[in-house]
């Protein structure tokens, strides 16, 4: 998953993904620009295995962590040294997650997650809405919604990893309590604010006392 190779570097004419604005506007008089993205909505999803004691994640190659992650002198050409700038530079561990992009309620969205990135099948009663916020608030000021639900070993029905038609590549991690403290004491990490967020609020709400 880590393995990147011919990476080359472009401006962005048009995406099916994102959509850059320039906004203009004033503030107590003062003219002002921001330049920003609209994205899709998007749904995360805390999920504890029971059975395994164990939180699931999932792991996968961040295109814009990788790129943030070189520095500036090095991005001037629009080839990438991949030598020199492995892919498990942009690694990211994060919450199961996905965008909105289906007329359905979110928890459906996020029932539908958990089975194709980490292949369990949670009843969507199982969900728990923790909370819904704001996300790249210089960028793109986006809405995601966070659920917690339990799973247990029955309900393991696939490996996950993602649709691959659609070209994810998703590595599935399970975290002990042990890890969960190692990871969380770290003065840097490769992953977005949300997870460590979502991990503050399972040791708050839901970890075990034991």
């Amino acid at each position: 998953m880590d393995v990147i190779d011919e990476v080359t570097v472009e401006p962005l004419l048009t995406s099916q993904f994102v959509k850059p604005y320039r906004l203009h506007y004033k503030q107590n008089d003062v003219k002002k620009i921001w330049d920003l993205v609209t994205l899709h909505e998007s749904v995360s999803v805390i999920i504890y295995n029971t059975d395994k004691k164990k939180l699931i994640l999932v792991r996968q190659f961040r295109p814009a962590v990788y790129y943030n992650g070189i520095p500036p002198e090095d991005r001037v050409d629009v080839t990438i040294d991949t030598t020199k700038y492995p892919g498990i530079r942009g690694l990211t561990l994060e919450l199961c997650a996905g965008i909105v992009d289906k007329r359905k309620d979110l928890v459906e969205i996020a029932k539908e997650e958990v089975l194709e990135e980490c292949g369990y099948d949670a009843p969507l009663e199982k969900f728990e809405k923790v909370i819904t916020y704001r996300s790249g608030v210089g960028v793109s000021g986006d809405r995601q919604t966070m659920f917690y639900v339990e799973v247990t070993d029955s309900m393991k029905v696939s490996d996950g990893g993602g649709v691959a038609e659609e070209g994810e590549m998703i590595e599935v991690v399970e975290l002990s309590m042990a890890e969960l403290q190692v990871f969380i004491k770290q003065s840097e990490v490769n992953c977005p604010g949300g997870l460590l967020f979502g991990l503050m609020w399972f040791l708050q709400h839901k970890a075990p006392k034991d």
